[in-house]
C-alpha cells in the first residue's frame, strides 16, 4: 500500500529522521507516538506530500489515495456545509456524467463498429467503479456523517465561514471520512471534537475499509483503534507489533535488555583491552594480540539511549477554605435569543473533582465564567464560599500573554514568592527546556502560548482550578505529569475535557450540558457517565428487560419468567432456544475462554523463566545467548499480547449472549 524507504528530514543542523523505513499494508492501523517535536506531523506530512523529504523516498500504487487532517488551520468560507462535504464525492459525480455522456454516444452509434464496442467498454469499466461508490446512498452517508460529528440538520445550508475553528475542523474530518481514501492520515483528530462525536469516529474508524496512520494523545482512542505503533526518538524510529499500552511495557522491556546487552559488551571490550595491554610486548603472543585488535575493531558498538527525564510536580499549598466554595442560585444566561442557563441552582463544595462534559455551545465555558465569577448571570446571584480562591485557565488566556515577554518572564510575573522557584520545574513539565524558555511569547505557536498560559495559572496558589481543554497541545508524558499533580491537589476543580483517559482517574463527578436543556449531574467519572447514558438510549429503544408478572413475586428466581405479551406455546419455543444457545453456542465460547487463560498463563510462566534465564551471569556475558534469549522474551510478549486480546474478545461474547439470555 505505501513505503518509505531510507527517508531522512533535516532542518537546519537538527535531523529529524534519517535512514527511516517501513511499510504500510492494507487496513493496517498504525500509531505515531513520541513526545513533541520528535517528527510525528513532520513526517505525516512528507507522506502527505506536503513537504519535501532531504533523502530516501515515498512510494504508492498509482491508484492509492491519501486524505491527510492536520492539527490545525484549516478555514473554510463561501460555500454551505452540505455544498463543501459533498465535494468529497466529486471524482465520483464526475465518473456518473462520463457515463450519461457516453450512453449518448452510443445511442447515435452503428452496434457493429469498433467504436460501439470501445463504447461499452468503457462504460463497463467506469460502471465497474461506480457500483462501489453507490450514488444512490450518498446523501443519507452524508447526513450520517455530518450528525454524527455533531452538526444539526439546521446547520446543512449554512456558510462554512459562519463556523468557529473547532468546528471548520470537522467540515474537514466530515469530507475526508466521506471521500474514503486508501491511506487516511489523522493528527489529532479528537481535538475538537465532544464525548459522543468521539464515540461516534471511534466506531466509524474501526470500520473504516483503508488504512489509518493517527497521532493521537487520547490513550483510550489509541488502545481501541491500533494494532501497530511507531515511536521516534533521538531521530530514530522502532516499531511495536501492539496499540500504545503494549507500547508503553515492551519499551521498558527493550530499554532493560538493550542495559544488559550493553553492559555485557563492555565487559567483553575490557577483557579484550586488557589482553592486549599486558601481551603487547610479548613476542609468542604478537599473533592472538593482533588477532584481538582485529576483533576489536570489527565490534559494532550497543548506544545506550540517553533516557528523557521524567518530570513531576505538585501545586503549591492551597490556602484553607470553608466547605461550600461557590454556589449559583436561580441563574439565567442568554445570549440574545439563544438560552444557556434558565433558574440554574449550583454549588462546588471542598474536595469536588467535577468533569464537565457536552457538545461545543451547549454553556460548559459560560458556566465556568459564571461559576468563577468572571461573568455574571443576567438574573439569580452568584457567592463565593469563604476564602474562596479560584484559578482559572481558558484557550482565551493565550492570547493575553505579553508577546514581547519571554517565557520565563511570563511565569515570573504569575508566580508569588513561595512558588517563584518551580517555575523552570515546571516548564520542563510541559516541554519547555533548556533555551525554550526564553523565546519570545510573539513566536510561539499556537498550542506553545496555550501551555505557557497553563503553566502560569498552576503558578498561582488556589483552592479552586477551573480548567477549559487543558490536554489539547499536551503530549502523553505531560499530560500524565499533570494528571499526577492533579490527583494529589487537595483543592475543589472544574475541567472541561473530552480525554477522557486523562479524566477516569482524577474525577468524582460529572456535569453534562446540552443545548436547551438543563445541566444534569452524574455522581461517577466519565465511563459511569457514558454507562448511563448507553442505558438511557437502551431504554428509550426499549431494549431493556421486562418486569415479572405481579403474579411471580416470591417464586423461584431461576425459573424462566413468562413474557408479557408471549402465549405459553411461544414462551416454550423462546426457552428451547435459549437453552440451544447455551449449549451450541455458550459453550464452546466458555471452552476457548478457558483455552485462552490456560495459554496466557503458559506464557507467564514461560517469562518468569525466561527472566530468570537472561538475569544468570553467564547468559548476560555471552552477546550471542543474550540476543536469543531476548529474541524469544519478545515472541513471548507478543504472543502473550495477542492471547489476552482474544480472550477479551471472547469474554464480551460470553457477556453479550449470558445478558441476552437472561433478559
Amino acid at each position: 500500500m505505501l513505503a518509505i524507504q531510507n527517508l531522512r528530514v533535516e532542518y537546519g543542523a537538527r535531523v529529524l529522521f534519517k535512514d527511516l523505513t517501513f511499510s504500510v499494508m492494507e487496513k493496517e492501523r498504525i500509531a505515531f507516538a513520541g513526545h513533541n517535536g520528535a517528527g510525528k506531523s513532520t513526517l505525516m506530512k512528507c507522506i502527505a506530500n506536503i513537504i519535501e523529504t532531504s533523502g530516501g523516498k515515498i512510494t504508492k500504487p498509482k491508484h492509492c489515495s491519501i486524505g491527510y487532517l492536520p492539527q490545525e488551520g484549516i478555514h473554510i468560507t463561501g460555500i454551505s456545509l452540505w455544498d463543501e462535504v459533498e465535494s468529497a464525492f466529486a471524482e465520483t459525480k464526475k465518473m456518473q456524467k462520463k457515463v450519461d455522456e457516453l450512453v449518448e454516444q452510443l445511442t447515435d452509434t452503428d452496434p457493429r463498429s469498433s467504436v460501439y464496442s470501445d463504447l461499452l467498454n468503457d462504460i463497463g469499466e467506469l460502471e465497474l467503479k461506480l457500483e462501489d461508490a453507490d450514488l444512490a446512498k450518498i446523501k443519507p452517508r452524508i447526513e450520517s456523517v455530518l450528525t454524527g460529528l455533531g452538526f444539526k440538520r439546521t446547520d446543512f445550508k449554512r456558510d462554512c465561514s459562519e463556523f468557529s475553528g473547532g468546528w471548520q475542523m470537522r467540515i474537514a474530518l466530515s469530507k475526508l471520512l466521506l471521500a474514503q481514501p486508501d491511506v487516511l492520515l489523522l493528527d489529532e483528530p479528537t481535538n475538537h471534537l465532544d464525548i459522543e462525536s468521539q464515540k461516534w469516529m471511534e466506531n466509524y474508524l474501526v470500520n473504516y475499509p483503508g488504512a489509518i496512520l493517527i497521532i493521537s494523545h487520547d490513550l483510550g482512542l489509541l488502545d481501541m483503534l491500533t494494532t501497530r505503533t511507531i515511536a521516534f526518538s533521538h531521530g530514530r524510529a522502532e516499531e511495536y507489533a501492539g496499540n500504545y499500552s503494549f507500547y508503553v511495557k515492551e519499551s521498558v522491556l527493550r530499554k532493560e535488555i538493550q542495559m544488559k546487552m550493553y553492559k555485557s559488551q563492555q565487559r567483553e571490550i575490557k577483557q579484550t583491552k586488557d589482553f592486549i595491554n599486558r601481551f603487547r610486548a610479548t613476542a609468542s603472543k604478537a599473533k592472538q594480540v593482533q588477532s584481538r585488535i582485529k576483533q576489536l575493531e570489527k565490534i559494532e558498538l550497543i548506544e545506550v539511549e540517553q533516557e528523557d527525564s521524567v518530570m513531576s510536580f505538585r501545586f503549591p499549598e492551597p490556602p484553607p477554605s470553608g466547605h461550600s466554595i461557590a454556589t449559583l442560585e436561580g441563574a439565567y444566561k442568554a445570549y440574545g435569543k439563544l438560552k444557556i442557563l434558565e433558574n440554574f441552582d449550583y454549588e462546588i463544595t471542598k474536595g469536588e473533582r467535577i468533569a464537565i462534559v457536552g457538545p461545543n455551545g451547549a454553556g460548559k465555558s459560560t458556566f465556568c465564567r459564571m461559576i468563577t465569577g468572571q461573568e455574571a448571570p443576567d438574573k439569580g446571584t452568584h457567592e463565593f464560599g469563604h476564602k474562596a480562591a479560584a484559578s482559572f485557565f481558558s484557550q482565551n488566556h493565550a492570547d493575553e500573554l505579553d508577546p514581547n515577554n519571554t517565557v520565563q518572564e511570563c511565569c515570573e510575573k504569575a508566580a508569588t514568592r513561595t512558588t517563584a522557584p518551580l517555575i523552570r520545574n515546571l516548564l520542563g513539565c510541559f516541554l519547555f527546556r533548556g533555551d525554550d524558555v526564553f523565546k519570545k511569547v510573539g513566536v510561539l505557536s499556537g498550542g506553545e502560548r496555550s501551555r505557557v498560559a497553563l503553566v502560569c495559572m498552576l503558578l498561582r496558589p488556589a483552592n479552586f482550578l477551573i480548567l477549559d481543554e487543558p490536554t489539547n497541545h499536551l503530549d502523553i508524558q505531560s499530560q500524565k505529569v499533570l494528571q499526577n499533580a492533579l490527583s494529589n491537589y487537595p483543592g475543589s476543580y472544574l475541567i472541561v475535557s473530552h480525554n477522557r483517559s486523562f479524566l477516569d482517574p482524577i474525577v468524582n463527578k460529572t456535569i453534562e450540558f446540552r443545548p436547551g436543556e438543563k445541566p444534569r449531574t452524574f455522581a461517577g467519572n466519565i465511563t459511569y457517565y457514558l454507562e448511563k447514558i448507553e442505558e438511557e438510549k437502551a431504554s428509550a429503544r426499549g431494549e431493556v428487560s421486562q418486569p415479572a408478572l405481579s403474579g411471580t413475586q416470591g417464586t423461584n428466581p431461576n425459573k424462566p419468567k413468562h413474557q408479557p405479551g408471549v402465549n405459553r406455546k411461544e414462551q416454550r419455543k423462546i426457552e428451547a432456544e435459549k437453552r440451544r444457545l447455551r449449549k451450541d453456542v455458550l459453550g464452546p465460547l466458555q471452552g476457548e475462554l478457558a483455552k485462552a487463560e490456560e495459554q496466557i498463563s503458559q506464557c507467564e510462566a514461560a517469562q518468569a523463566a525466561l527472566t530468570t534465564h537472561m538475569a544468570d551471569p553467564a547468559i548476560s556475558a555471552n552477546s550471542e545467548k543474550m540476543q536469543e534469549a531476548s529474541s524469544a522474551y519478545r515472541n513471548l510478549a507478543e504472543k502473550l499480547e495477542h492471547t489476552f486480546t482474544k480472550w477479551a474478545e471472547i469474554n464480551e461474547k460470553i457477556e453479550k449472549l449470558e445478558a441476552q439470555l437472561n433478559a
